[in-house]
This record gives C-alpha cells, structure tokens and sequence, in this order.
C-alpha cells in the first residue's frame, strides 16, 4: 500500500472520510461531497479504489466513493452463480 505516500488525503483531517450519521442526512451528504472532491484529484484514486472494493466492507470515502457505491460496484462485478444443468429422467 505504498501508493497511500502519494494519496491527496494525507494533508486532510481523516475525519472528513468519514462521516457520521445516516447516509441520506444533509451534513453527512456535504461531508461526503466534500471529501469526494479531494479525491477527485487524487494521484493515486484509482489504487485506493480497488483496494477498497477488494477489502470488502470498509467504513468511510475511499477512492471517491462510499461504502454502499463500493457494495452496487462489486455486485455488478461478481460473476452470477451456474444453474446446475438439468438432468434428464
């Protein structure tokens, strides 16, 4: 995780990524906004996006998205299950 030395964060107060209070609250969805637009000109977004839909489930902003747009992008990413094949009688 070397490329969190060159994250745009590191000069940010770390509680900005992560808000507190529902998702859909006013102050939670400008404390959101706000810590999206850092990582908009993050040299290093990309990498930080992918550990953190490899890490599953990780609390706060990480790679300019939330933990629920983190959740939609690894459902549409993981493969659906097989049908077992019919068998005939």
């Amino acid at each position: 995780m070397d490329w969190l030395e060159r994250a745009s964060c590191r000069g940010e107060d770390p509680e900005l990524f992560f808000p507190v209070g529902g998702s859909g609250s006013g102050p939670t969805v400008l404390q959101s906004d706000e810590a999206k637009t850092v990582c908009a000109g993050c040299p290093v977004r990309r990498q930080c996006l992918d550990w953190a839909v490899d890490a599953g489930p990780v609390d706060g902003i990480w790679g300019g998205t939330t933990e629920v747009e983190r959740r939609a992008m690894r459902r549409r990413h993981v493969p659906h299950a097989r049908r077992p094949a019919a068998t005939a009688a």
